[in-house]
């Protein structure tokens, strides 16, 4: 099939959303006020799509935009996420995502990108565009009345207290503590005031309707905030006035411990509510644990989450850091693409570079995207025959040598 893959104009942005909703069974029409809000926060260049020769109809979608992706040890490294990948089902099969994959890669190594993030909606598409897993997640549901809590007392025990918030509230105290807490998370990335206007309220997009949320904020005994979140609750009731109600939490952040048990806490003790979904969580989170018995708060998902692809080896390697000294020699597989070469790590020391000494592990760049913020075992992607191991003993330091004390988790979707 012959198709123009190219950047869109800003004219032909009604055609392209339309392309995206199709592609992800959306049947709703964008609204001139959708598109006028869209319009001004796309980057036209970084928008790309597919335009069939013989009928000139968009029929694939992707766009990427800047990102800040925090690392091991707290530096942030500029990343291009990707969003809005879509194929139309007539035009499937066709290499039309590998061309416009091929674009947006080619352009954020150009930029100095030292990787690519997106969020997979399928997991078989793009580990053979060189992303990797790398951040996993997990939504427990609490049984309330199985946590152990004291149904007498719900305030925190730390001297600190609970302060239900409106959404101005919310918008003003929240950007600062989701900073402080991608300061320490590898995994999280940058909130920009247009998140904040939307998953408030107080910016409104059409065509996705806005259910008004609950704000709580945890404050110290000092009165500084350190935690909030954002919840939503149903309304269910049995025929003998039975109230059965579930919280479903939208946004938790808690910079220290007492914030999250104070959090928590607060959230199975609403009076009329049976269950808490916790919405995805790190996959280490503290939440089971919190609760007298930890056996209240059953997994209901558990999947992969962020996938990066590594574009820059040497930058990517370099700013992170690093659990124990070693040295490994990296040859990484990466057939036409930027992370292709033979690279020196020097955990002691963090610096990577180029270099012709002998290998002691082989993998291709998906592997190494999927090691890159701690998540995944070098043993366990060897024994899958992901990494190969040249040097007895490399693949037990590579594990000692990436691995993290705390499993990386991102918190948003985009």
């Amino acid at each position: 099939m012959s198709a123009d893959v190219r950047p869109i104009a800003e004219s032909e942005l009604p055609e392209w959303l339309g392309a995206v909703n199709t592609g992800f069974l959306r049947a709703e029409r964008a609204t001139e006020s959708d598109l006028a809000h869209r319009a001004k926060h796309i980057d036209f260049a970084r928008t790309l799509g597919a335009f069939d020769a013989s009928t000139g109809r968009c029929v694939a979608t992707f766009r990427s935009f800047a990102q800040e992706l925090t690392v091991p040890g707290g530096a942030r490294v500029p990343a291009s996420a990707v969003t809005n990948v879509t194929v139309l089902p007539t035009h499937r099969r066709r290499g039309l995502l590998t061309r416009m994959m091929a674009d947006g890669l080619a352009a954020a190594r150009e930029r100095g990108d030292v990787v690519s993030t997106l969020v997979a909606a399928e997991y078989p598409i793009y580990g053979r565009y060189g992303y990797g897993p790398a951040a996993s997640v997990v939504e427990w549901e609490i049984d309330v009345s199985r946590a152990g809590l004291d149904p007498r007392w719900s305030g925190p025990a730390d001297g600190g207290r609970i302060e239900l918030v409106d959404a101005a509230a919310a918008r003003a105290i929240g950007p600062a503590l989701h900073e402080e807490r991608r300061a320490v998370l590898p995994g999280a990335v940058g909130r920009d005031a247009r998140w904040w206007g939307l998953s408030t309220g107080l910016e409104e997009l059409s065509g996705r309707p806005y259910k008004d949320r609950f704000y709580a904020v945890y404050r110290t005994a000092q009165g500084e905030p350190a935690g909030l979140v954002a919840y939503v609750a149903d309304d269910h009731w049995t025929d003998a006035k039975v109230p059965l109600n579930t919280v479903q939490v939208k946004d938790l952040i808690a910079v220290t411990p007492q914030a999250q048990r104070a959090l928590w806490h607060f959230l199975c003790s609403i009076d009329w509510v049976l269950k808490v979904r916790t919405g995805f969580r790190a996959p280490d989170d503290l939440v089971a644990q919190l609760l007298p018995d930890p056996r209240a708060a059953a997994v209901v998902t558990a999947s992969d989450f962020l996938w990066v692809r590594v574009l820059d080896v040497v930058r990517a390697l370099g700013a992170r850091t690093y659990a124990v000294p070693g040295v490994l020699v990296l040859e990484v597989a990466d057939p036409g693409g930027p992370a292709a070469g033979r690279y020196r790590l020097d955990a002691g020391t963090g610096e990577c570079a180029v270099t012709r000494e002998p290998a002691d592990l082989r993998l291709d760049a998906s592997a190494l995207g999927s090691l890159y913020l701690g998540d995944e075992s070098a043993e366990r992607l060897g024994a899958l025959g992901r990494i190969v191991e040249e040097r007895p003993g490399a693949l037990a330091l590579a594990d000692a040598v990436f691995r993290t004390a705390r499993r990386p988790w991102c918190p948003d979707i985009f």
